[in-house]
C-alpha cells in the first residue's frame, strides 16, 4: 500500500469522524429541543400562533327601589399588547423600532409614562392589558396608529349618572370592574359575572387561518341588585343634608331613613361626598389640593377614609337619644311605671360619686317619668340604670344588639364601644344609663329604636331585597326579618307615647311636621378624648312618623356643629325636613286632629321660662315658632330662660318669633 493511498484512507477515517461528531451533535440537540425543550417551544408555537382574546362580562347594574338606575356599565375599551408580536422583526434594529414607536405612541395616545408602557409591552408574557376603560375616539387613535402587536378590545367600565348620589352607600369599583367598597364590594360576586374567551388561530402575521380551530366562550353577565333605596327619598335626605351643613358649619352631618316595619333602608347620606365617577378627586378643591401633597400611603388612607359610610363602619355617643332603651328596659323590667313621678334636686350620688343634672343649678324638681324623658334629666336615669341592675342591663344590650352588630348587609360593620361587664361597676352603669360611656353606630341606634314603632319586634336592616339577571327576571329575594323581640308590645307602645310627648310638649319639637303626629329624642353629646371630653359635639335627633302606625324612621347625627350645638336646634331641623318631605311623598294621610290644628292661623305662645333654652327652641318649634335669643350665650351654655316675650298663652300668627332672654 502505497503513502498516498494511507494518507487518503486517513483522511476518509477523520472526515467519517467528523460526521458521525456533527450527527451526533445534531441528535444530542435534537433531543434536548425535542425532549428536554420540548414544552417550552410548544408553548411559544401555541402563543405565536393562538389569539386568546379576553371578552368582558358586562357587571351588573344597581336599581334603587323602583328599578332606577343608580350604577351601570357603559361601552368602552381595553388595549392589550402582545410582546411577542411587538418585539418580533428582521433584525434586532428593526424589533427596537417596534418596541419604541409602540411605547411612544400609546404613551402619548392614553397620557401614560412612556418608561412604564416600554416596560409593559416587553414583558415575557404572552398578553398584557396596558388600559382599560377607554374611550372611543382614543380607542380610534391607537387603530390609525397601526402599531404591531396592539390589540383593542370591547370593553364595560362602571358609570353612575347621578355622580355623587348615595356616593358612600353605593361604592367604588377598580379599574378592572371588581367591587372596591359599598355595595359594590359587598355584592361583587354577584355583579361581576364571568368573563369570556375568544380563541382563534392565526399564522406568523396574524392573520386568522381559515382552517383553524376556533373556540368561542360566551362571557355570562353579572346579576343586578335592587336596593332598598328609594332615590326620592335619598334625594330629600341629601338636600336636608346640605342645609343643615351649612346652617351649622359642622365638620359633617349625616343620616339614615328606615321603614320600622321591614328594616328597610330607605335613604343614607353624609357629608362631604364625592363623584362617584371620579373617586379619587375630592370634590372641595381645598381638599383636592391636600391630597395633591401627600404621600401614596397618606393618599390611599385619606381615599378609604372619604369612601367610608360612617352610618355603619364608625361609632359616635348618643347622649340622650339613648336614654329610649334606658326607659324601655326599665318600663319592661317593671322598675318604674309610666305614671311613676321623680324629684330632680340637681345632682345625685352614686358610690361617693355627685353626678350633676345639666340643669343643677334650677333643678327639675318633681317631674312624671314622661316629663323626666322630655327634660333628659340625668339623675332620673341614673337611678332606673341602679335599679336595673348591671347584668340585666347589659342582657339588654344584648336584646338590643348594642353588643354585637346588627347583620346589615354592607362591607366593615363597626361594633358598639362598650365597657367590658366585669368593669363596670356603680358609676360607670350610672353614665351608660344616660348616654354617656358608650359608643354605638348610627345604623344600631336606629334598628334598636325602630323596633318601639314596630311593637317591640327588631326588624334586620337591609339594603338589598332582590337578585335580577340581564332579562329582569328575579334570581333570589332577600327576605325581611324579625332578629328578636325587645320588649313587649305595651312597652313599646309606652316609649312611642313618650317620643311623642317630647316633640308635643318637649324639646323636639323642631321636628313636628304639621299635619302629622311625630315622636321623637334629641341629644348632644359631648366628644371624647384622653382623659376626659373636648367641646366639639355629636348633636343628633331620632325620630318616627306617624306614631300612629310609624311608616319612616330618621337619624340625623351633625358632627361638630358651630355656634349652638343643641340638637333640638342642630339636628331635629334637618328632620322635619326628611319626615315632611318622606311622608307627603310615600302618600301617607295626615292625621285628622293634627291636619286641623295645622290650619289653624294663629297659635298660642307656650310658657318656656324656667326651661333650658335649649328645651324652650325645641317647645317654641312644635308650636310653629321661631326664637330669637343671645346666640353667644347659648352657644356657651344651656342657659335657663329668666323672660319671654311675649309671654305665654298670647294668641300669635304661626312663625312668630318669640324673645328668649337669660
Amino acid at each position: 500500500m502505497t503513502a498516498s493511498s494511507n494518507k487518503s484512507k486517513r483522511n476518509m477515517i477523520i472526515i467519517l469522524c467528523i460526521v458521525f461528531a456533527c450527527m451526533a451533535a445534531l441528535a444530542v440537540r435534537l433531543g434536548w429541543i425535542q425532549i428536554v425543550m420540548g414544552s417550552e417551544y410548544s408553548e411559544k408555537a401555541v402563543e405565536q400562533q393562538t389569539r386568546d382574546t379576553p371578552i368582558e362580562a358586562e357587571r351588573g347594574v344597581i336599581y334603587d327601589t323602583n328599578k332606577q338606575q343608580l350604577a351601570v356599565s357603559v361601552t368602552c375599551y381595553s388595549i392589550w399588547a402582545r410582546p411577542t408580536d411587538i418585539k418580533s422583526g428582521e433584525t434586532k434594529k428593526e424589533s427596537e423600532a417596534n418596541i419604541d414607536k409602540a411605547a411612544s405612541s400609546l404613551a402619548r395616545i392614553l397620557e401614560m409614562d412612556e418608561a412604564e408602557v416600554r416596560e409593559m409591552i416587553t414583558r415575557e408574557q404572552s398578553i398584557v392589558k396596558i388600559k382599560s376603560g377607554v374611550d372611543k375616539d382614543v380607542a380610534d387613535q391607537i387603530r390609525a396608529a397601526e402599531l404591531k402587536g396592539i390589540e383593542i378590545a370591547e370593553d364595560t367600565k362602571r358609570s353612575y349618572p347621578l355622580g355623587a348620589f348615595a356616593s358612600n352607600t353605593l361604592g367604588t369599583v377598580t379599574e378592572d370592574n371588581t367591587g372596591l367598597s359599598g355595595l359594590e364590594l359587598q355584592y361583587n360576586t354577584y355583579l361581576s359575572g364571568v368573563a369570556g374567551r375568544w380563541i382563534n388561530y392565526t399564522d406568523t402575521s396574524g392573520n386568522r387561518l381559515s382552517y383553524g380551530e376556533e373556540r368561542y366562550y360566551q362571557a355570562e353577565d353579572g346579576y343586578s341588585i335592587v336596593t332598598t333605596i328609594d332615590q326620592v327619598v335619598q334625594h330629600y335626605t341629601e338636600k336636608a343634608l346640605e342645609q343643615v351643613m351649612e346652617k351649622t358649619d359642622a365638620d359633617r352631618v349625616m343620616a339614615i331613613v328606615m321603614d320600622p316595619q321591614t328594616g328597610d333602608i330607605l335613604a343614607m347620606a353624609q357629608t362631604p361626598e364625592f363623584d362617584l365617577n371620579d373617586p379619587r378627586t375630592p370634590l372641595d378643591e381645598e381638599e383636592q389640593k391636600k391630597l395633591e401633597s401627600m404621600s401614596d400611603s397618606e393618599k390611599s388612607a385619606y381615599w378609604n377614609q372619604m369612601w367610608r359610610n360612617s352610618l355603619i363602619c364608625d361609632t359616635y355617643e348618643p347622649g340622650s337619644t339613648f336614654k329610649l332603651l334606658t326607659t324601655a328596659i326599665a318600663l319592661e323590667e317593671d322598675v318604674t311605671d309610666i305614671d311613676d313621678t321623680f324629684t330632680c334636686t340637681g345632682a345625685i350620688e352614686v358610690a361617693g360619686e355627685t353626678i350633676h343634672c345639666w340643669r343643677s343649678e334650677n333643678p327639675h324638681g318633681t317631674q312624671s317619668l314622661i316629663q323626666a324623658v322630655g327634660n333628659s334629666c340625668n339623675p332620673v336615669f341614673v337611678q332606673l340604670a341602679t335599679k336595673i341592675g348591671k347584668e340585666k342591663f347589659y342582657d339588654y344590650l344584648g336584646t338590643f344588639g348594642i353588643t354585637g352588630t346588627t347583620g346589615i348587609d354592607f362591607p366593615g360593620e363597626a361594633t358598639a364601644i362598650l365597657q367590658a361587664e366585669d368593669n363596670v361597676g356603680p358609676v360607670e352603669l350610672a353614665t351608660i344609663g344616660f348616654g354617656q360611656g358608650v359608643a354605638v353606630t348610627p345604623i344600631q341606634l336606629i334598628t334598636a329604636v325602630s323596633s318601639f314603632g314596630n311593637e317591640g319586634k327588631m326588624m334586620k336592616p337591609r339594603l338589598v331585597k332582590e337578585l335580577v339577571d340581564s332579562d329582569g327576571n328575579t334570581v333570589q329575594t332577600f327576605d325581611t326579618e324579625v332578629v328578636r323581640q325587645t320588649v313587649s308590645k305595651e312597652t313599646a307602645d309606652e316609649i312611642c307615647s313618650i317620643m311623642e310627648y317630647c316633640v308635643e310638649e318637649g324639646g323636639v319639637g323642631n321636628a313636628k311636621v304639621e299635619g302629622y303626629k311625630v315622636g321623637g329624642k334629641t341629644g348632644t353629646a359631648q366628644k371624647p378624648e384622653a382623659g376626659g371630653y373636648s367641646d366639639e359635639t355629636y348633636s343628633s335627633c331620632i325620630a318616627m312618623a306617624p306614631m300612629d302606625d310609624p311608616q319612616v324612621a330618621v337619624l340625623l347625627i351633625v358632627d361638630n356643629p358651630k355656634g349652638v350645638k343643641y340638637g333640638s336646634t342642630t339636628a331635629a331641623p334637618g328632620v322635619q325636613q326628611i319626615l315632611s318631605d318622606t311622608l307627603r311623598y310615600l302618600n301617607v294621610s295626615p292625621d285628622k286632629e293634627s291636619q286641623e290644628e295645622a290650619q289653624e292661623a294663629e297659635v298660642e305662645v307656650p310658657d318656656v321660662v324656667g326651661e333650658s333654652v335649649s328645651d324652650a327652641i325645641g317647645i317654641l318649634g312644635g308650636a310653629s315658632l321661631s326664637y330669637d335669643a343671645d346666640e353667644d350665650a347659648a352657644a356657651s351654655e344651656d342657659f335657663i330662660v329668666t323672660r319671654q316675650y311675649p309671654a305665654a298663652g298670647t294668641k300669635v300668627k304661626k312663625n312668630s318669633k318669640v324673645y328668649l332672654y337669660n
